[in-house]
């Protein structure tokens, strides 16, 4: 039988560890991000650009082409099919580009994605601009929806002479449960799909376009 000393060494060795993991769910939740961005912000990983572009000239480097590929992957527990619907673009510095990425949520319910980019090489990270992206917002889907997830981007005149390839990745992150509100939003929309296919002059499409 366990002396009262054992009892008690048994129930401290408890109250650290519960305390502990509390720590670590915390240090997560609430440090980690803010940490996360700032070393992303002075390291360049995990593909982190710029804000505003502001362009060194009004020109187009047309003299100089930057082949810009794109992936698009989904976390462990994304069910959604995510894929860009160009693979890889070839584009002057200065230039203006528009492409899409599509995405597909095959389940029967409404579901929240969240996209967090990533960007290499890291020396690029300086000189490549979004400056319209659907990972600027969270992207809300019906049962059996498709929508088309607007990017437009610029790669800067001062990219280094040595990038001559630039790859823009892309995980898609399941953040239904946190998103409540979009999901009651999502549920309204669909709703007034349905109401307006009673028209006549309604498409009744399900495709979106998200910019």
């Amino acid at each position: 039988m366990a002396s009262g000393n054992d009892n008690n060494g048994i129930k401290r060795t408890i109250v650290k560890s519960v305390a502990l993991v509390v720590s670590m769910f915390v240090f997560a939740i609430w440090v980690m991000p803010p940490l996360y961005t700032l070393f992303c912000e002075v390291t360049g990983l995990n593909g982190k650009t710029k804000g505003q572009y502001t362009a060194v000239s009004a020109e187009i480097d047309t003299s100089r082409t930057v082949v810009v590929q794109f992936v698009g992957t989904n976390n462990e527990n994304m069910p959604w099919g995510f894929k860009p619907k160009d693979f890889s673009l070839t584009v002057h510095p200065g230039q203006a580009v528009v492409t899409d990425f599509i995405a597909h949520n095959p389940t029967d319910n409404i579901m929240v994605g969240q996209a967090v980019p990533s960007l290499v090489p890291h020396n690029a990270t300086d000189y490549f601009f979004k400056t319209e992206c659907f990972c600027f917002n969270q992207q809300a889907l019906g049962p059996g929806e498709t929508a088309d997830l607007g990017l437009q981007f610029i790669v800067d005149q001062e990219l280094p002479k040595g990038v001559n390839t630039i790859t823009l990745s892309y995980t898609l992150f399941d953040v239904t449960d946190m998103s409540p509100d979009a999901v009651t939003q999502k549920a309204l929309e669909l709703r007034e799909q349905d109401l307006n296919k009673q028209d006549p002059d309604s498409t009744g499409s399900q495709t979106l376009t998200a910019r």
